[in-house]
């Protein structure tokens, strides 16, 4: 069954349509635009948020539109037009920001995609929605949220540890942590409704945190 796409969503999806065919038509303009640090380090700040509405190809693009497609209104009805655009923009905002921290002796790394964004929506989807259950073409069997919250989160460290892709895995983790800490400050009765999916997921966190940055 297809569900509705609130307006908010649908705004969301063709600016980054618009903007993200703007970028595979001008290479200067993307330039400008993406994700860099050493263009972070000269203070084009625009570059923590245009970075999020440019993508690589039309996959890329089609991916993060459709996971936005798919959760965000489960986050949205839950706590509201204003808080939603607040958490979209904020997990990409802090996505980037630990992005940039993780990487910041890489001048040369740079990223796009709105994938801290979204990763913000799905987590703050399985916060607030502790029942949700996801199936998945290659394990056709219902999974429990949080279950695939782990799951991410540890594949996402490994992936930040190796750095052997050209996947941004620290945009990732920050989005997903950005959307855990938002969701608890704008809707605080997650912490009693799904204490058990928060217990797991900061857990999850705080053990990859250690593992990630222990010398």
């Amino acid at each position: 069954m297809i569900q509705s796409l609130h307006p908010v969503i649908l705004i969301l999806v063709i600016t980054n349509i618009v903007i993200t065919f703007k970028g595979f038509k001008d290479l200067i303009f993307f330039d400008n635009y993406k994700f860099n640090i050493f263009h972070l380090k000269h203070k084009e700040w625009i570059r923590l948020i245009s970075s999020g509405f440019l993508h690589v190809d039309g996959s890329h693009l089609f991916l993060n539109m459709l996971t936005l497609y798919f959760f965000g209104d489960t986050v949205l009805y839950s706590i509201g037009v204003i808080n939603f655009i607040f958490l979209y923009i904020g997990s990409l905002l802090l996505g980037n920001l630990f992005a940039l921290y993780f990487h910041v002796k890489q001048n040369s790394y740079s990223a796009v995609g709105a994938s801290g964004a979204v990763m913000g929506v799905i987590f703050s989807a399985i916060l607030l929605d502790p029942e949700m259950k996801l199936m998945f073409i290659l394990f056709p069997i219902p999974l429990p949220g949080y279950v695939f919250g782990i799951g991410y989160l540890v594949y996402t460290l490994f992936g930040m540890k190796n750095q052997n892709d050209s996947i941004g895995h620290t945009a990732h983790f920050g989005g997903a942590m950005g959307g855990i800490l938002l969701t608890i400050c704008l809707k605080p009765m997650v912490i009693v409704n799904s204490a058990y999916t928060l217990t797991l997921l900061i857990a999850t966190i705080a053990v990859s945190g250690v593992f990630l940055f222990r010398k």
